[in-house]
């Protein structure tokens, strides 16, 4: 399981329709609505500074959020879509999605490298090259996996991770169809340019 799930605070919105939804982006909040999950569409209301510090923050798509609203019992929930002022590109409304604990959404998982001491191409100073710190998976919202474990244990110089070599959590599948590239063992440059000379005195 995720070890923390971040947590995304609104507040029930009083009235609905667009006459409420413009009092609220005057009173610096941006309207929303809470639907699925098999309960009724709940209107709320999100603090629209805070709103845009977790816009920025990035991936807002993407992360299983734990919806606060005072008085009601805390849920999960992702968001389906953020529709923005199409001058300003800013927030105007936002729609989140409760999940079941059965259901199955996309989310992005760290990826964490073990047993770099067991790794011969690292012991001779080859450098773990990450190209991918997380991968998007899809996953199952009541098993979210809290990361994604690679053994270096036996690995080499020239060695290329690939997602088919690692082990997922059990119900997780890649989001990508391709066998793409985590992580590579590159040669330390001192060696690379040895390599090098010696093929050039080769070809001499």
């Amino acid at each position: 399981m995720a070890g923390e799930i971040p947590d995304l605070i609104a507040e029930v919105r009083t009235g609905t329709g667009k006459g409420a939804a413009r009092q609220s982006r005057r009173e610096g909040k941006v309207p929303g609505v809470v639907y699925g999950g098999g309960a009724e569409p709940l209107a709320i209301n999100m603090d629209y500074n805070y709103l845009l510090k977790k816009l920025k923050e990035g991936r807002f798509l993407s992360k299983l959020w734990n919806l606060k609203i005072a008085g009601q019992d805390d849920v999960r929930v992702i968001c389906r879509g953020v529709q923005r002022d199409v001058v300003k590109d800013l927030p105007t409304h936002l729609d989140l999605m409760r999940l079941r604990r059965t259901s199955r959404i996309n989310l992005y998982i760290n990826v964490e490298f073990i047993n770099h001491g067991q790794a011969p191409g690292l012991k001779k100073g080859g450098n773990l090259t990450v190209t991918r710190p997380e991968v998007e998976l899809n996953v199952v919202a009541g098993e979210i996996p809290e990361k994604i474990v690679v053994d270096l244990a036996g690995r080499q110089i020239g060695d290329v991770i690939h997602i088919g070599d690692v082990t997922l959590p059990e119900g997780a599948k890649p989001t990508i169809a391709r066998n793409f590239v985590i992580a590579n063992i590159a040669a330390p440059k001192g060696l690379t340019a040895e390599e090098e000379e010696e093929e050039e005195e080769e070809e001499l």
